[in-house]
Protein backbone atom coordinates (compact mmCIF):
# COMPACT_ATOMS: atom_id res chain seq x y z
CA UNK A 1 0.00 0.00 0.00
CA UNK A 2 2.80 2.30 0.97
CA UNK A 3 4.52 1.60 -2.34
CA UNK A 4 1.39 2.59 -4.25
CA UNK A 5 1.12 5.84 -2.27
CA UNK A 6 4.78 6.62 -2.86
CA UNK A 7 4.38 5.81 -6.56
CA UNK A 8 1.32 8.05 -6.80
CA UNK A 9 3.19 10.83 -5.03
CA UNK A 10 6.10 10.47 -7.44
CA UNK A 11 3.71 10.59 -10.43
CA UNK A 12 1.96 13.67 -8.96
CA UNK A 13 5.29 15.39 -8.32
CA UNK A 14 6.41 14.59 -11.87
CA UNK A 15 3.14 15.98 -13.25
CA UNK A 16 3.52 19.17 -11.17
CA UNK A 17 7.13 19.54 -12.34
CA UNK A 18 6.08 19.02 -15.97
CA UNK A 19 3.26 21.57 -15.60
CA UNK A 20 5.64 24.02 -13.94
CA UNK A 21 8.18 23.47 -16.71
CA UNK A 22 5.43 24.13 -19.27
CA UNK A 23 4.46 27.36 -17.49
CA UNK A 24 8.10 28.44 -17.31
CA UNK A 25 8.64 27.52 -20.98
CA UNK A 26 5.46 29.39 -21.94
CA UNK A 27 6.56 32.42 -19.92
CA UNK A 28 10.02 32.27 -21.43
CA UNK A 29 8.52 31.95 -24.88
CA UNK A 30 6.07 34.80 -24.35
CA UNK A 31 8.76 37.01 -22.77
CA UNK A 32 10.98 36.14 -25.75
CA UNK A 33 8.17 37.13 -28.11
CA UNK A 34 7.54 40.35 -26.20
CA UNK A 35 11.25 41.19 -26.32
CA UNK A 36 11.24 40.59 -30.10
CA UNK A 37 8.12 42.77 -30.55
CA UNK A 38 9.71 45.54 -28.50
CA UNK A 39 12.93 45.23 -30.53
CA UNK A 40 10.91 45.83 -33.72
CA UNK A 41 9.24 48.85 -32.11
CA UNK A 42 12.55 50.29 -30.80
CA UNK A 43 14.25 49.88 -34.21
CA UNK A 44 11.30 51.59 -35.91
CA UNK A 45 11.43 54.43 -33.36
CA UNK A 46 15.14 54.89 -34.01
CA UNK A 47 14.65 54.98 -37.80
CA UNK A 48 11.83 57.56 -37.42
CA UNK A 49 14.02 59.86 -35.35
CA UNK A 50 13.68 63.60 -36.01
CA UNK A 51 16.38 65.33 -33.94
CA UNK A 52 16.66 69.09 -34.51
CA UNK A 53 19.76 68.69 -36.68
CA UNK A 54 17.92 66.41 -39.10
CA UNK A 55 14.86 68.70 -39.19
CA UNK A 56 17.11 71.66 -40.05
CA UNK A 57 18.55 69.62 -42.94
CA UNK A 58 14.99 68.90 -44.15
CA UNK A 59 14.08 72.61 -43.92
CA UNK A 60 17.24 73.58 -45.84
CA UNK A 61 16.51 70.96 -48.50
CA UNK A 62 12.95 72.32 -48.86
CA UNK A 63 14.33 75.85 -49.43
CA UNK A 64 16.86 74.58 -52.02
CA UNK A 65 14.13 72.69 -53.91
CA UNK A 66 11.88 75.78 -53.84
CA UNK A 67 14.63 77.83 -55.53
CA UNK A 68 15.18 75.06 -58.12
CA UNK A 69 11.46 74.75 -58.87
CA UNK A 70 11.12 78.52 -59.38
CA UNK A 71 14.16 78.60 -61.68
CA UNK A 72 12.83 76.27 -64.39
CA UNK A 73 10.00 73.89 -65.23
CA UNK A 74 10.98 70.38 -64.14
CA UNK A 75 13.97 71.76 -62.22
CA UNK A 76 12.81 70.16 -58.97
CA UNK A 77 10.55 67.52 -57.49
CA UNK A 78 8.59 70.57 -56.25
CA UNK A 79 6.48 71.80 -59.17
CA UNK A 80 6.27 75.39 -57.78
CA UNK A 81 3.27 76.14 -60.02
CA UNK A 82 2.62 79.77 -60.93
CA UNK A 83 -1.03 80.29 -59.94
CA UNK A 84 -1.60 83.63 -61.73
CA UNK A 85 -3.17 84.85 -58.46
CA UNK A 86 -1.48 88.24 -58.06
CA UNK A 87 -4.25 90.01 -56.11
CA UNK A 88 -5.12 88.42 -52.80
CA UNK A 89 -8.21 89.75 -50.99
CA UNK A 90 -7.66 92.93 -48.97
CA UNK A 91 -10.95 93.07 -47.07
CA UNK A 92 -12.23 95.96 -49.23
CA UNK A 93 -14.20 93.67 -51.57
CA UNK A 94 -17.93 94.31 -51.92
CA UNK A 95 -20.79 92.53 -53.64
CA UNK A 96 -22.23 89.05 -54.18
CA UNK A 97 -19.83 86.36 -55.41
CA UNK A 98 -20.20 82.65 -56.10
CA UNK A 99 -17.88 79.70 -55.65
CA UNK A 100 -17.87 76.15 -56.96
CA UNK A 101 -15.71 73.66 -55.03
CA UNK A 102 -15.09 70.42 -56.97
CA UNK A 103 -12.58 68.08 -55.40
CA UNK A 104 -14.16 64.66 -55.06
CA UNK A 105 -17.42 62.75 -55.33
CA UNK A 106 -19.33 65.72 -53.89
CA UNK A 107 -19.16 69.35 -54.93
CA UNK A 108 -20.30 72.50 -53.18
CA UNK A 109 -21.85 75.68 -54.52
CA UNK A 110 -21.57 78.79 -52.36
CA UNK A 111 -22.48 82.46 -52.44
CA UNK A 112 -20.94 85.12 -50.27
CA UNK A 113 -22.13 88.70 -49.75
CA UNK A 114 -19.16 90.97 -48.98
CA UNK A 115 -19.55 94.38 -47.35
CA UNK A 116 -16.02 95.84 -47.49
CA UNK A 117 -13.79 96.72 -44.53
CA UNK A 118 -16.67 97.76 -42.28
CA UNK A 119 -18.98 94.76 -42.66
CA UNK A 120 -16.77 91.91 -43.94
CA UNK A 121 -18.70 88.74 -44.86
CA UNK A 122 -22.34 89.79 -44.41
CA UNK A 123 -23.89 86.47 -45.37
CA UNK A 124 -22.98 83.15 -46.92
CA UNK A 125 -25.04 80.21 -48.14
CA UNK A 126 -24.04 76.88 -49.63
CA UNK A 127 -25.41 73.66 -50.97
CA UNK A 128 -23.68 70.28 -51.30
CA UNK A 129 -24.40 68.03 -54.26
CA UNK A 130 -23.23 64.45 -54.79
CA UNK A 131 -22.13 63.33 -58.26
CA UNK A 132 -23.83 60.16 -59.55
CA UNK A 133 -21.11 57.49 -60.05
CA UNK A 134 -21.83 57.04 -63.78
CA UNK A 135 -21.01 60.72 -64.43
CA UNK A 136 -17.49 60.18 -63.06
CA UNK A 137 -16.60 58.10 -66.11
CA UNK A 138 -19.08 59.16 -68.83
CA UNK A 139 -18.29 62.34 -70.80
CA UNK A 140 -17.07 65.87 -70.15
CA UNK A 141 -20.35 67.40 -71.35
CA UNK A 142 -22.44 65.11 -69.12
CA UNK A 143 -20.42 65.99 -65.99
CA UNK A 144 -20.27 69.74 -66.57
CA UNK A 145 -23.94 69.91 -67.64
CA UNK A 146 -24.85 68.29 -64.32
CA UNK A 147 -22.70 70.79 -62.38
CA UNK A 148 -24.06 73.78 -64.35
CA UNK A 149 -27.65 72.65 -63.70
CA UNK A 150 -26.97 72.42 -59.94
CA UNK A 151 -25.39 75.88 -60.05
CA UNK A 152 -28.38 77.34 -61.91
CA UNK A 153 -30.76 75.78 -59.38
CA UNK A 154 -28.74 77.37 -56.55
CA UNK A 155 -28.69 80.79 -58.28
CA UNK A 156 -32.49 80.60 -58.57
CA UNK A 157 -32.74 80.54 -54.75
CA UNK A 158 -31.12 83.98 -54.26
CA UNK A 159 -33.17 85.47 -51.45
CA UNK A 160 -33.85 88.98 -50.17
CA UNK A 161 -30.67 91.01 -49.90
CA UNK A 162 -28.64 88.30 -51.66
CA UNK A 163 -29.08 89.54 -55.21
CA UNK A 164 -26.28 90.40 -57.60
CA UNK A 165 -25.94 94.03 -58.73
CA UNK A 166 -28.39 94.73 -61.60
CA UNK A 167 -26.72 94.95 -65.00
CA UNK A 168 -23.68 92.99 -63.83
CA UNK A 169 -22.73 89.46 -64.75
CA UNK A 170 -22.48 87.09 -61.78
CA UNK A 171 -18.89 86.02 -61.02
CA UNK A 172 -17.59 82.70 -59.76
CA UNK A 173 -14.42 81.35 -58.18
CA UNK A 174 -13.80 77.74 -59.22
CA UNK A 175 -11.87 75.50 -56.80
CA UNK A 176 -10.79 72.51 -58.87
CA UNK A 177 -8.66 70.08 -56.84
CA UNK A 178 -7.27 67.94 -59.66
CA UNK A 179 -3.91 68.29 -61.46
CA UNK A 180 -4.18 71.26 -63.83
CA UNK A 181 -1.70 73.15 -66.01
CA UNK A 182 -2.70 76.72 -65.23
CA UNK A 183 -2.50 79.11 -68.21
CA UNK A 184 -4.03 82.26 -66.68
CA UNK A 185 -6.00 83.30 -63.58
CA UNK A 186 -9.15 81.86 -65.17
CA UNK A 187 -7.97 79.01 -67.39
CA UNK A 188 -6.16 75.72 -66.98
CA UNK A 189 -5.97 72.40 -68.81
CA UNK A 190 -6.62 69.13 -67.01
CA UNK A 191 -3.45 67.02 -66.78
CA UNK A 192 -5.21 63.91 -65.43
CA UNK A 193 -8.17 62.89 -63.32
CA UNK A 194 -7.69 61.37 -59.83
CA UNK A 195 -10.02 60.29 -56.97
CA UNK A 196 -12.05 57.82 -59.04
CA UNK A 197 -12.81 60.13 -61.98
CA UNK A 198 -11.88 58.90 -65.44
CA UNK A 199 -13.37 61.01 -68.26
CA UNK A 200 -10.96 60.86 -71.18
CA UNK A 201 -12.39 63.68 -73.28
CA UNK A 202 -11.76 66.25 -70.51
CA UNK A 203 -8.00 65.55 -70.32
CA UNK A 204 -6.07 68.31 -72.12
CA UNK A 205 -9.13 70.58 -72.14
CA UNK A 206 -9.53 73.93 -70.36
CA UNK A 207 -11.79 73.07 -67.40
CA UNK A 208 -13.05 76.68 -67.18
CA UNK A 209 -14.00 76.47 -70.88
CA UNK A 210 -15.87 73.21 -70.24
CA UNK A 211 -17.83 74.75 -67.35
CA UNK A 212 -18.51 77.99 -69.28
CA UNK A 213 -19.88 76.08 -72.30
CA UNK A 214 -22.15 74.04 -70.00
CA UNK A 215 -23.46 77.24 -68.36
CA UNK A 216 -24.08 78.79 -71.80
CA UNK A 217 -26.01 75.70 -72.92
CA UNK A 218 -28.60 76.30 -70.18
CA UNK A 219 -28.56 80.11 -70.40
CA UNK A 220 -26.79 80.75 -67.07
CA UNK A 221 -25.00 84.10 -67.37
CA UNK A 222 -21.99 83.68 -65.09
CA UNK A 223 -18.27 84.36 -65.56
CA UNK A 224 -15.50 82.29 -63.99
CA UNK A 225 -13.05 84.93 -62.77
CA UNK A 226 -10.61 82.67 -60.87
CA UNK A 227 -9.54 79.02 -61.15
CA UNK A 228 -7.74 77.89 -57.97
CA UNK A 229 -6.96 74.83 -55.88
CA UNK A 230 -7.96 74.31 -52.25
CA UNK A 231 -4.59 75.43 -50.83
CA UNK A 232 -4.72 78.77 -52.65
CA UNK A 233 -8.34 79.15 -51.52
CA UNK A 234 -7.16 78.66 -47.93
CA UNK A 235 -4.46 81.29 -48.44
CA UNK A 236 -7.04 83.76 -49.82
CA UNK A 237 -9.48 83.06 -46.98
CA UNK A 238 -6.72 83.56 -44.41
CA UNK A 239 -5.47 86.79 -46.05
CA UNK A 240 -9.02 88.27 -46.16
CA UNK A 241 -9.23 88.19 -42.37
CA UNK A 242 -5.56 88.84 -41.65
CA UNK A 243 -3.19 90.77 -43.95
CA UNK A 244 -0.17 89.16 -42.25
CA UNK A 245 -0.97 85.75 -43.79
CA UNK A 246 1.95 84.77 -46.06
CA UNK A 247 1.37 81.04 -46.63
CA UNK A 248 -1.22 78.30 -46.35
CA UNK A 249 -0.74 74.63 -45.57
CA UNK A 250 -3.32 71.85 -45.96
CA UNK A 251 -2.83 68.86 -43.66
CA UNK A 252 -5.70 66.49 -44.36
CA UNK A 253 -6.04 63.27 -46.34
CA UNK A 254 -3.38 64.78 -48.58
CA UNK A 255 -1.07 67.74 -48.02
CA UNK A 256 0.07 70.84 -49.90
CA UNK A 257 1.37 74.36 -49.35
CA UNK A 258 1.08 77.70 -51.16
CA UNK A 259 2.73 81.01 -50.36
CA UNK A 260 3.15 84.59 -51.58
CA UNK A 261 6.37 85.10 -53.54
CA UNK A 262 7.96 88.29 -54.91
CA UNK A 263 7.22 88.22 -58.66
CA UNK A 264 10.79 89.25 -59.49
CA UNK A 265 12.12 86.19 -57.59
CA UNK A 266 10.59 83.74 -60.11
CA UNK A 267 13.15 83.20 -62.92
CA UNK A 268 10.77 80.95 -64.91
CA UNK A 269 8.10 83.70 -65.07
CA UNK A 270 8.40 85.31 -68.50
CA UNK A 271 5.29 87.49 -68.55
CA UNK A 272 4.88 91.09 -67.49
CA UNK A 273 5.40 91.57 -63.77
CA UNK A 274 2.04 92.03 -62.02
CA UNK A 275 1.23 95.47 -60.62
CA UNK A 276 1.07 94.07 -57.09
CA UNK A 277 4.64 92.77 -57.43
CA UNK A 278 3.46 89.49 -55.91
CA UNK A 279 2.54 86.05 -57.17
CA UNK A 280 1.02 83.12 -55.29
CA UNK A 281 2.96 79.89 -55.81
CA UNK A 282 1.30 76.49 -55.47
CA UNK A 283 4.21 74.38 -54.23
CA UNK A 284 2.68 70.88 -54.54
CA UNK A 285 4.95 70.10 -51.58
CA UNK A 286 3.58 66.55 -51.16
CA UNK A 287 6.06 65.56 -53.89
CA UNK A 288 9.09 66.86 -51.94
CA UNK A 289 11.75 64.28 -51.25
CA UNK A 290 15.19 64.40 -49.68
CA UNK A 291 17.82 61.95 -48.46
CA UNK A 292 17.35 63.62 -45.03
CA UNK A 293 13.76 62.35 -44.64
CA UNK A 294 13.76 59.60 -41.97
CA UNK A 295 12.14 56.82 -44.03
CA UNK A 296 11.87 53.20 -42.87
CA UNK A 297 11.37 49.80 -44.52
CA UNK A 298 7.63 50.27 -43.91
CA UNK A 299 7.57 53.57 -45.83
CA UNK A 300 9.54 52.02 -48.68
CA UNK A 301 7.14 49.06 -48.93
CA UNK A 302 4.09 51.36 -48.73
CA UNK A 303 5.52 53.48 -51.56
CA UNK A 304 6.43 50.46 -53.73
CA UNK A 305 2.89 49.05 -53.43
CA UNK A 306 1.15 52.42 -53.97
CA UNK A 307 -0.53 53.66 -57.16
CA UNK A 308 2.27 56.22 -57.62
CA UNK A 309 5.62 54.66 -56.61
CA UNK A 310 8.41 57.19 -56.18
CA UNK A 311 5.96 60.11 -56.08
CA UNK A 312 4.49 62.14 -53.18
CA UNK A 313 7.13 60.85 -50.74
CA UNK A 314 6.68 63.76 -48.28
CA UNK A 315 2.89 63.30 -48.39
CA UNK A 316 3.27 59.58 -47.66
CA UNK A 317 5.16 60.35 -44.44
CA UNK A 318 3.01 63.20 -43.06
CA UNK A 319 -0.58 63.09 -44.37
CA UNK A 320 -3.79 61.55 -43.09
CA UNK A 321 -4.10 59.12 -45.99
CA UNK A 322 -1.00 57.22 -44.86
CA UNK A 323 -0.29 57.58 -41.10
CA UNK A 324 -2.72 54.82 -40.06
CA UNK A 325 -1.39 52.57 -42.82
CA UNK A 326 2.19 52.89 -41.52
CA UNK A 327 0.94 51.88 -38.04
CA UNK A 328 -0.82 48.83 -39.56
CA UNK A 329 2.34 47.73 -41.37
CA UNK A 330 4.45 47.88 -38.19
CA UNK A 331 1.77 45.95 -36.24
CA UNK A 332 1.70 43.30 -38.99
CA UNK A 333 5.46 42.75 -38.70
CA UNK A 334 5.14 42.52 -34.90
CA UNK A 335 2.32 39.98 -35.35
CA UNK A 336 4.17 37.89 -37.94
CA UNK A 337 7.63 37.90 -36.38
CA UNK A 338 6.87 38.19 -32.67
CA UNK A 339 3.34 36.73 -32.30
CA UNK A 340 2.30 40.14 -30.88
CA UNK A 341 -1.40 39.19 -30.97
CA UNK A 342 -0.93 35.46 -30.24
CA UNK A 343 -0.05 32.45 -32.37
CA UNK A 344 -2.36 33.39 -35.24
CA UNK A 345 -1.78 36.56 -37.27
CA UNK A 346 -5.16 38.41 -37.32
CA UNK A 347 -6.42 38.15 -40.94
CA UNK A 348 -7.87 41.69 -40.95
CA UNK A 349 -4.43 43.09 -40.10
CA UNK A 350 -3.27 42.01 -43.57
CA UNK A 351 -5.75 44.33 -45.36
CA UNK A 352 -4.06 47.55 -46.61
CA UNK A 353 -5.57 50.82 -45.35
CA UNK A 354 -8.04 49.07 -43.02
CA UNK A 355 -6.65 51.10 -40.10
CA UNK A 356 -7.43 54.72 -40.95
CA UNK A 357 -5.80 57.76 -39.39
CA UNK A 358 -9.01 58.73 -37.47
CA UNK A 359 -8.82 55.25 -35.81
CA UNK A 360 -5.16 55.83 -35.01
CA UNK A 361 -5.96 59.27 -33.56
CA UNK A 362 -8.76 57.84 -31.38
CA UNK A 363 -6.31 55.28 -29.93
CA UNK A 364 -3.53 57.85 -29.48
CA UNK A 365 -5.85 60.18 -27.53
CA UNK A 366 -7.17 57.40 -25.23
CA UNK A 367 -6.71 58.45 -21.59
CA UNK A 368 -8.93 55.81 -19.90
CA UNK A 369 -7.19 53.72 -17.21
CA UNK A 370 -7.69 50.44 -19.12
CA UNK A 371 -7.21 52.08 -22.56
CA UNK A 372 -10.63 50.83 -23.61
CA UNK A 373 -10.69 52.91 -26.84
CA UNK A 374 -7.56 51.07 -28.00
CA UNK A 375 -9.19 47.76 -27.04
CA UNK A 376 -12.47 48.49 -28.84
CA UNK A 377 -10.69 49.83 -31.97
CA UNK A 378 -8.64 46.62 -32.22
CA UNK A 379 -11.78 44.52 -31.66
CA UNK A 380 -14.12 46.42 -34.00
CA UNK A 381 -11.75 47.10 -36.90
CA UNK A 382 -9.10 44.37 -36.78
CA UNK A 383 -11.23 41.73 -34.98
CA UNK A 384 -8.55 41.28 -32.31
CA UNK A 385 -10.34 40.55 -28.98
CA UNK A 386 -8.93 40.49 -25.44
CA UNK A 387 -5.73 42.49 -25.70
CA UNK A 388 -3.68 43.08 -22.54
CA UNK A 389 -3.03 46.53 -21.10
CA UNK A 390 0.69 46.05 -21.88
CA UNK A 391 -0.17 45.44 -25.57
CA UNK A 392 -2.46 48.49 -25.69
CA UNK A 393 0.26 50.71 -24.21
CA UNK A 394 2.72 49.53 -26.87
CA UNK A 395 0.19 50.40 -29.60
CA UNK A 396 -0.23 53.93 -28.21
CA UNK A 397 3.55 54.26 -28.26
CA UNK A 398 3.58 53.19 -31.92
CA UNK A 399 0.89 55.77 -32.81
CA UNK A 400 2.97 58.41 -31.02
CA UNK A 401 6.12 57.56 -33.02
CA UNK A 402 4.30 57.82 -36.38
CA UNK A 403 2.35 61.00 -35.51
CA UNK A 404 5.40 62.72 -34.00
CA UNK A 405 7.51 62.07 -37.08
CA UNK A 406 4.77 63.43 -39.36
CA UNK A 407 4.14 66.51 -37.22
CA UNK A 408 7.83 67.37 -36.87
CA UNK A 409 8.47 66.96 -40.62
CA UNK A 410 5.47 69.24 -41.34
CA UNK A 411 7.04 71.88 -39.08
CA UNK A 412 10.37 71.52 -40.92
CA UNK A 413 8.54 72.08 -44.23
CA UNK A 414 7.00 75.30 -42.90
CA UNK A 415 10.43 76.49 -41.71
CA UNK A 416 11.70 75.82 -45.25
CA UNK A 417 9.09 78.28 -46.60
CA UNK A 418 9.93 80.87 -43.92
CA UNK A 419 13.65 80.55 -44.81
CA UNK A 420 12.90 81.11 -48.50
CA UNK A 421 11.08 84.33 -47.57
CA UNK A 422 13.79 85.43 -45.12
CA UNK A 423 11.34 85.30 -42.23
CA UNK A 424 13.19 82.69 -40.16
CA UNK A 425 15.29 85.39 -38.50
CA UNK A 426 14.59 88.73 -36.78
CA UNK A 427 16.21 91.57 -38.72
CA UNK A 428 17.41 94.67 -36.83
CA UNK A 429 14.75 94.42 -34.15
CA UNK A 430 11.95 94.22 -36.78
CA UNK A 431 8.70 92.80 -35.43
CA UNK A 432 7.18 91.59 -38.69
CA UNK A 433 4.33 89.13 -38.07
CA UNK A 434 4.15 86.07 -40.34
CA UNK A 435 0.91 84.11 -40.21
CA UNK A 436 0.54 80.60 -41.67
CA UNK A 437 -3.09 79.64 -42.44
CA UNK A 438 -3.68 75.94 -41.80
CA UNK A 439 -6.62 73.76 -42.77
CA UNK A 440 -7.44 70.08 -43.17
CA UNK A 441 -8.91 67.32 -41.02
CA UNK A 442 -5.55 66.03 -39.78
CA UNK A 443 -4.58 69.45 -38.39
CA UNK A 444 -8.09 70.17 -37.10
CA UNK A 445 -8.97 66.85 -35.45
CA UNK A 446 -5.68 65.10 -34.54
CA UNK A 447 -4.85 67.30 -31.53
CA UNK A 448 -1.58 65.59 -30.56
CA UNK A 449 -0.35 65.97 -34.17
CA UNK A 450 -1.10 69.71 -34.40
CA UNK A 451 0.25 70.42 -30.88
CA UNK A 452 3.50 68.60 -31.71
CA UNK A 453 3.80 70.46 -35.04
CA UNK A 454 3.40 73.85 -33.35
CA UNK A 455 5.85 73.08 -30.52
CA UNK A 456 8.42 71.81 -33.07
CA UNK A 457 8.03 75.04 -35.05
CA UNK A 458 8.94 77.01 -31.89
CA UNK A 459 11.86 74.65 -31.20
CA UNK A 460 13.27 75.12 -34.71
CA UNK A 461 12.84 78.90 -34.85
CA UNK A 462 13.89 79.80 -31.33
CA UNK A 463 12.05 81.99 -28.86
CA UNK A 464 12.69 85.41 -30.43
CA UNK A 465 11.59 84.49 -33.98
CA UNK A 466 8.68 82.37 -32.71
CA UNK A 467 7.05 85.43 -31.18
CA UNK A 468 6.43 86.73 -34.72
CA UNK A 469 5.25 83.44 -36.30
CA UNK A 470 1.59 82.53 -35.87
CA UNK A 471 -0.24 79.38 -36.97
CA UNK A 472 -3.93 80.07 -37.54
CA UNK A 473 -6.71 77.64 -38.36
CA UNK A 474 -8.40 78.88 -41.54
CA UNK A 475 -11.75 77.12 -41.68
CA UNK A 476 -13.27 76.22 -45.06
CA UNK A 477 -10.71 78.15 -47.05
CA UNK A 478 -11.33 76.14 -50.20
CA UNK A 479 -14.95 77.31 -50.44
CA UNK A 480 -15.08 80.90 -49.23
CA UNK A 481 -11.51 81.51 -50.50
CA UNK A 482 -12.58 80.88 -54.09
CA UNK A 483 -15.45 83.39 -53.78
CA UNK A 484 -13.03 85.95 -52.31
CA UNK A 485 -10.63 85.39 -55.22
CA UNK A 486 -13.52 85.89 -57.66
CA UNK A 487 -14.01 89.25 -55.91
CA UNK A 488 -10.32 90.26 -55.94
CA UNK A 489 -10.08 89.36 -59.67
CA UNK A 490 -13.48 90.78 -60.63
CA UNK A 491 -13.89 92.29 -64.11
CA UNK A 492 -15.58 95.27 -62.43
CA UNK A 493 -12.63 96.23 -60.18
CA UNK A 494 -11.23 98.76 -62.67
CA UNK A 495 -14.67 100.38 -62.93
CA UNK A 496 -14.93 100.69 -59.14
CA UNK A 497 -11.40 102.07 -58.75
CA UNK A 498 -11.75 104.73 -61.45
Amino acid sequence: MGKVAVGAAVVCAAAVCAAAALVVRHRMRSSGRWARAMAILREFEENCGTPLGKLRQVADAMTVEMHAGLASEGGSKLKMIISYVDNLPTGDEKGLFYALDLGGTNFRVLRVLLGGKEKGVIAQEFDEVSIPPHLMTESSDALFDYIAAALAKFVATEGEGLHSTPGRQRELGFTFSFPVRQTSIASGTLIKWTKGFSIEDTVGQDVVGELTKAMERIGLDMRVSALVNDTIGTLAGGRYYNQDVIAAVILGTGTNAAYVERANAIPKWHGLLPRSGEMVINMEWGNFRSSHLPLTEFDQDLDAESLNPGEQIFEKSISGMYLGEVVRRVLLKMAEEAAFFGDVVPPKLKIPFILRTPNMSAMHHDTSSDLRVVGSTLKDILEIPNTSLKTRKAIIELCDIVATRGARLSAAGIVGILKKLGRDVVRDGEKQKSVIALDGGLFEHYTKFSACMESTLKELLGEEVSENIVVEHSCDGSGIGAALLAASHSQYLEVEES
